[in-house]
């Protein structure tokens, strides 16, 4: 093999082995009833895996697929399985501490834009409609509410992934991870063209968006949820972008660049994903107007935050795409 066919040998190596320590452990970990490690460890299991998979997404052509499409699909769905209780337990801190902030005023702020529930205020200068006792109740019963729903879900993602890592099917991807930090099977060829086209296609989906809208402040594009996805996908896109630079060696620079981008397009994720939660709790039967009202308000309070993500995004990406000129 050449020395360039040896670069996604050597990270899918590398990775693999990354795996297996993790693996290791969070089996020692879960023995010893050490919940913080177990975590970690279920972390970087999950970090290592998309990683694995990125790669052989990226650089298919480079790979036997009867061999590496069975594995990319069985890491996903691991990846997921272990990213669901993490997820419902960051949405939920991120909920109760927006909650405390708005329970440091007297009174409930004027929700900017539409409520989830139909509820909440129909403009930004539309007045608090609940006096401040009424305000600070509807405030603890909607954190009360969300409490309950999505310590509901994370004990059932952890009894999943429990389950999950105990199954056959877990015990079949990790075998075959054990093998390919021995063994690789890549044919010889040059990975720096199918990096390329992972960089040329996060740049037409880049250019895809509303950048233009997002450059201005306060400017509404991202209160309602209908314009997500073409952010999701690009999400996606500079993940395997950025994978496939590790693969052949880019520059420490511009992969901190993206990492940076990354964590602004998590940051956007993330506070979709609470507004959504915030939106489920209004829909929730038979609850008191200033629940709901409190819901309403932390709903766009998140999809404001979505908003200062995209404002965020757009910059550095300028900045980045000015810095190869």
């Amino acid at each position: 093999m050449s020395g360039e066919g040896e670069l996604l040998a050597t990270y899918l190596h590398c990775r693999s082995a990354d795996f297996l320590r993790a693996l290791r452990r969070h089996r020692e970990s879960s023995d010893a009833t050490d919940q913080d490690r177990s975590v970690r460890s279920a972390l970087d299991m999950r970090c290592a895996a998309r990683r694995i998979g990125g790669a052989l997404h990226t650089f298919r052509p480079l790979t036997d697929h009867a061999w590496a499409d069975p594995l990319r699909t069985e890491l996903a769905w691991l990846s997921g399985m272990l990213a669901r209780e993490h997820a419902y337990a960051d949405r939920l801190e991120r909920l109760l501490e927006a909650l405390q902030r708005m329970g440091s005023s007297t009174a409930l702020p004027a929700a900017r834009g539409d409520g989830p529930s139909g509820r909440a205020p129909a403009g930004p200068d539309a007045p608090a409609t609940a006096p401040p006792r009424e305000s600070a109740l509807g405030i603890a019963r909607a954190g009360a509410l969300l409490e309950r729903q999505l310590t509901l879900a994370r004990t059932r993602a952890h009894s999943a992934a429990l389950q999950a890592l105990g199954s056959s099917r877990f015990h079949a991807v990790a075998d075959a991870v054990a093998l390919l930090a021995s063994d690789a099977p890549v044919a010889p060829g040059d990975p720096v063209p199918h990096a390329a086209l992972a960089e040329r296609r996060l740049g037409e989906a880049v250019a895809a968006l509303p950048l233009g809208r997002a450059a201005r402040p306060y400017n509404s594009e991202a209160v309602h949820e209908g314009q997500d996805t073409p952010w999701h996908q690009v999400r996606l896109l500079l993940r395997l972008h950025r994978y496939a630079q590790e693969v052949t060696g880019g520059d420490p620079a511009g992969l901190g660049t993206l990492a940076e981008a990354s964590r602004t397009l998590d940051r956007h994720r993330d506070a979709a994903e609470a507004a959504a939660a915030a939106a489920a709790a209004a829909r929730t039967a038979r609850i008191a107007p200033a629940t709901a009202y409190a819901l309403g308000v932390l709903h766009s309070e998140q999809r404001h935050q979505v908003e200062a993500a995209r404002f965020a995004f757009q910059r550095q990406w300028r900045r980045a795409t000015e810095a190869v000129r």
